[in-house]
């Protein structure tokens, strides 16, 4: 069985490898998008078509490192962020000014008239990924968000692919929300979340992989063991 941590275990790990380590949250960052897309590769194929799905938060960044590494890798690359600049986190930030710099113009749609034209180009042959809402979710999904979840379940994908928890479950609880991610595929980073064994989480999350984020594994040990 996986290691399983919290939300807020997992974000000990991120805070001390910061502030221990002096390992920096976009190096962080880096290797988990690098690794998740490594991952997409090996179980889609060298080359594809992908649509990712960004939010303003760190999951959105994670999600244009793949993008990056996926366009990189040969794939086919359309990236949609749900919010302008001015509301991403530093570190998206970052990585969303990279994505442009390299040409893949992400398209920025903030409400679901916007939104739903944006998943009317989904194809059969297209892996979606889901990097909107991350580990810190909880409650209910807000509006566009709830309708662009409700799109990405339905649009006629080759595989639909969950960045750190579906998008709309509770990574502790493993209970669903107005809107939720049903993934045929949840690459999370550092561990699988307490969520993901619960029943109710079974339908959204589909296969399990954890992706390294480059954190010292003596820090994931200590803080799984509870130690201080």
């Amino acid at each position: 069985m996986f290691l399983m941590l919290t939300r807020e275990q997992v974000r000990r790990v991120d805070g001390l490898a910061v502030e221990r380590y002096g390992i920096s949250g976009l190096v962080l960052m880096e290797n988990a998008g690098r690794n998740a897309a490594s991952i997409i590769t090996g179980e889609y194929g060298p080359t594809g078509r992908a649509l990712i799905c960004c939010g303003t938060g760190n999951n959105g960044g994670d999600g244009c490192v793949i993008a990056r590494h996926l366009h990189n890798a040969g794939w086919s690359v359309r990236l949609l962020v749900t919010g302008d600049e001015a509301q991403m986190t530093p570190d998206m930030l970052a990585n969303f000014r990279i994505v442009r710099c390299m040409g893949l113009e992400p398209r920025v749609a903030c409400d679901s008239t916007e939104l739903a034209g944006a998943l009317a180009s989904v194809r059969p042959d297209d892996v979606v990924i889901d990097a909107l809402l991350g580990t810190g979710f909880r409650g209910a999904v807000r509006p566009p968000t709830d309708r662009l979840i409700e799109g990405i379940n339905a649009a006629p994908a080759r595989a639909l692919v969950a960045i750190d928890v579906p998008s709309g479950l509770d990574c502790d609880s493993g209970e669903p929300s107005n809107a939720t991610v049903r993934a045929d595929l949840t690459i999370t980073f550092v561990a699988a979340k307490t969520g993901f064994a619960a029943a109710a989480a079974a339908p959204f999350v589909g296969r399990v992989r954890v992706a390294d984020i480059g954190a010292p594994r003596e820090l994931i040990a200590e803080v799984a063991g509870g130690a201080r």
